[in-house]
């Protein structure tokens, strides 16, 4: 059954869900479950009336030809509602600070050390954890300009484009930024926006990457931030990038996930390390 996009209330058929559900499942992981109708009806509603389309199955239609990219990856965005902050939940960035950044250098020395921001969405992630780096070398004044390439990824390629730019309008700024780590590290703008500025720019090189794709072109990482994410696949998949995350880390190096989630089948390549709250993995 079809309906029409202006409708308060959004039917559609349990064909045109499995659809929809599939290519969703085929081509970005994400594994919505069978009870997720409502979900599905409440989010796509703007996007079909946005783009003229009559039902579900018109939708689907449409994010399966190649010229619709953009069209395919406003609706991922739309059935995953990723939230983007600064700093989120706060205690891994402290972890990293305190704890990782000073084992790191002494491991590394002079060595480059390379982070992997996966699912980075515009950019937030990347540059807070530049952004720890520069306060460390300010509080470490024997501490010299440590070499970083902190590796940015997402399926979409508008949404690193934004990244790349760095412009943020003061809905996002309030995410998580306090007014100290604005006035340092950001430049105000027109329109009363800020952009990130040069020096923490310059650590972050964004590429586009599906999760479901090889990880090998994008090298080794000393710590890899996973976070957030890994809660919209299913558990095969989860598994898959997760063992595929562990292949891209050195020796020794560390992994982040989100606060919901953990590896209690990965027992056998991780160790939990705590760092109160939360936890961070090491590679085994």
């Amino acid at each position: 059954m079809t309906y029409v996009a202006h409708q308060e209330s959004l039917k559609f058929s349990s064909v045109e869900f499995k659809a929809f559900r599939d290519f969703l499942q085929e081509f970005a992981g994400i594994d919505l479950g069978d009870n997720k109708q409502y979900l599905v009806a409440s989010r796509v509603r703007r996007i079909l009336t946005d783009h003229k389309c009559a039902s579900l199955h018109d939708l689907t239609d449409m994010i399966k030809r190649p010229s619709q990219s953009l069209l395919r990856q406003i609706v991922i965005d739309a059935m995953t509602t990723n939230e983007t902050f600064w700093f989120r939940d706060n205690y891994p960035y402290e972890y990293f600070r305190h704890s990782l950044l000073p084992e790191i250098v002494k491991k590394n020395g002079a060595g480059r050390t390379r982070i992997w921001s996966a699912a980075c969405s515009s950019g937030q992630e990347p540059y807070s954890i530049s952004m720890i780096i520069e306060e460390f070398l300010t509080a470490s004044p024997g501490v010299r300009d440590i070499p970083v390439e902190i590796v940015g990824t997402d399926l979409s390629s508008e949404i690193l484009d934004a990244a790349r730019k760095g412009i943020y309008d003061r809905l996002s700024i309030v995410r998580g930024l306090s007014d100290i780590r604005l006035r340092n590290f950001f430049e105000p703008q027109p329109n009363d926006k800020w952009m990130v500025k040069s020096q923490i720019k310059k650590r972050v090189n964004y590429r586009p990457l599906n999760l479901k794709d090889s990880y090998v072109p994008l090298g080794k990482f000393d710590i890899v931030f996973c976070r957030n994410v890994l809660i919209y696949f299913s558990q095969d998949l989860k598994m898959d990038i997760i063992r595929r995350i562990h292949g891209t880390l050195k020796p020794g190096g560390y992994l982040f996930l989100g606060a919901s989630e953990g590896l209690t089948n990965a027992k056998d390549i991780f160790e939990m390390v705590s760092c109160n709250p939360g936890a961070v993995y090491r590679a085994l």
